[in-house]
């Protein structure tokens, strides 16, 4: 499963919003990846999503596949919601 999100937050993906990001992926069995400008990442990894850079008005694609894939999506999902609203 897959969702496109607009990074609205005006600091973009940095080291705070990415801890809670990874810590909410491992909580799932599921493989969830974080795509951005063309390079794909482990969500579960803090130093390969710190590693993307991502900026405000980024688009991102987060990826699920696993036994847990759609709550993985949707608990990710409300995450960036919440995020996009600071």
């Amino acid at each position: 499963m897959e969702k496109e999100f607009i990074i609205a937050n005006e600091h973009g993906v940095h080291a705070r919003p990415a801890t809670l990001l990874v810590s909410a992926a491992n909580k799932f069995e599921s493989d969830i990846t974080i795509t951005y400008d063309g390079i794909t990442v482990d969500l579960k990894s803090i130093m390969g999503v710190l590693s993307l850079g991502i900026k405000r008005g980024s688009l991102i694609v987060i990826r699920t596949d696993g036994p847990d894939e759609l709550l993985a999506l949707e608990g990710i999902s409300n995450m960036l919601k919440e995020f996009n609203l600071r």
